[in-house]
């Protein structure tokens, strides 16, 4: 009798430690995917606003077409992204286009005075801001989920319950690159 009490105490036990830690990846996992619908919701508001720039830029320098060109075709690469992977390499580019941008505004002075063309630079500013805070609040959540479900005794359940390996909302060598050099505006 007193062994039956011994077995079912260690059953019990170890089925609250797996429920616990069931529970405990799942939450990292939510987490994950909560830190990723914020990074997603500031990139579409900085997505939305290029049109917005593309249109007063080329009032002002409607024969730069290649440059307003790659700014659109970034913007829609990183709209049509579905990965973090995707999304992160398809922002790097758009953020490295848009710099090219702001740049060209150096030639213009009437465009570096335009109000639209100043309160749509000083909105991407802010969400650009925002978007480097979601990204780094999502890549901590993705570090402690990943971290969580490789170690012993999470591995043996994330490999029992399939709890996938998150990727980073890497920038990548191109895009830390692009934004290592940043454009320099003058007023």
């Amino acid at each position: 009798m007193n062994t039956l009490l011994i077995v079912l105490g260690i059953v019990v036990v170890l089925a609250v430690i797996v429920i616990g830690i069931y529970n405990g990846l799942v939450a990292k996992r939510q987490r994950c995917n909560q830190s990723f619908a914020d990074i997603d919701v500031q990139l579409k508001q900085r997505q939305n606003l290029v049109p917005n720039l593309v249109e007063t830029v080329k009032g002002y320098a409607s024969h730069e077409k290649d440059t307003l060109d790659a700014v659109i075709q970034a913007r829609n690469s990183a709209v049509n992204a579905t990965k973090p992977g995707e999304m992160a390499a398809a922002e790097g580019m758009l953020s490295a286009s848009l710099g090219k941008l702001f740049a060209l505004s150096e030639a213009y002075p009437d465009l570096k005075a335009n109000t639209n063309f100043l309160k749509l630079q000083d909105e991407l500013a802010v969400i650009e801001d925002k978007i480097a805070a979601a990204r780094r609040f999502y890549n901590s959540a993705v570090q402690d989920y990943n971290t969580a479900r490789e170690q012993f005794p999470g591995s043996i359940i994330a490999g029992s319950f399939n709890f996938e390996r998150r990727e980073f909302f890497d920038l990548g060598v191109e895009g830390r690159a692009d934004l290592s050099v940043t454009p320099e505006v003058k007023f």
